[in-house]
């Protein structure tokens, strides 16, 4: 049996870097996670998921610094939005070129992004690294409200759980930012117009 936790611990921290996967409460609702710098934990994940080989996943990152990694440009105008909006439930789609992570954008040549405001979460981050968090579900089926639910859908097959009771919760605010313009894609948990 797929061991189930209470909490983030660095055990857990551990066996994401080294390429597994878990569910765990992200910010919103359970998440199926795993490093989204490993190719081969990225395509398992879709796999389990039953997900659309074309939609690229949403990646959690526990710093601004992290969009780095994926090789993201920041400059002062869309810094400035970033610090205004972030850490929150919002997530943002970035420009991601960068045909190494073609596994991750899926040939869109953006990715969506997402710093949490968690505190938990975020030091949980800060030892994984950036991981990508689809919905704990098979695309097209609800939601996991509790770990029960998400059992139901992969088992086994991941390496752990994290139990954090029923997470509910609307889905993150999606935006793009296109020439220090903010557009809306997706109305979620937070309303943006506040922040800016």
């Amino acid at each position: 049996m797929c061991k189930i936790f209470k909490t983030f611990n660095l055990k857990l921290a551990e066996i994401l870097k080294n390429g597994g996967i878990g569910v765990i409460p992200t910010d919103t609702i359970y998440g199926i996670v795993g490093s989204a710098l490993n190719k081969k934990t990225v395509e398992r994940i879709y796999k389990l998921r039953r997900r659309n080989l074309k939609k690229p996943m949403i990646v959690l990152i526990g710093s601004i610094n992290d969009l780095k990694l994926f090789g993201i440009k920041t400059n002062l105008k869309i810094k400035r939005i970033l610090s205004k909006i972030w850490p929150n439930k919002v997530s943002v789609i970035l420009p991601c070129k960068d045909k190494k992570f073609s596994y991750l954008h899926r040939g869109a040549n953006s990715l969506a992004f997402r710093f949490p405001k968690n505190k938990k979460l975020i030091s949980f981050l800060k030892k994984t690294g950036p991981l990508v968090a689809p919905s704990a579900n098979w695309e097209g089926c609800k939601s996991s409200k509790t770990i029960k639910e998400a059992q139901k859908y992969f088992q086994d097959n991941v390496d752990f759980y994290i139990d954090s009771g029923i997470k509910k919760s609307s889905p993150s605010t999606l935006i793009e930012i296109d020439n220090g313009e903010v557009i809306i894609i997706r109305e979620g948990a937070v309303n943006i117009c506040a922040y800016l």
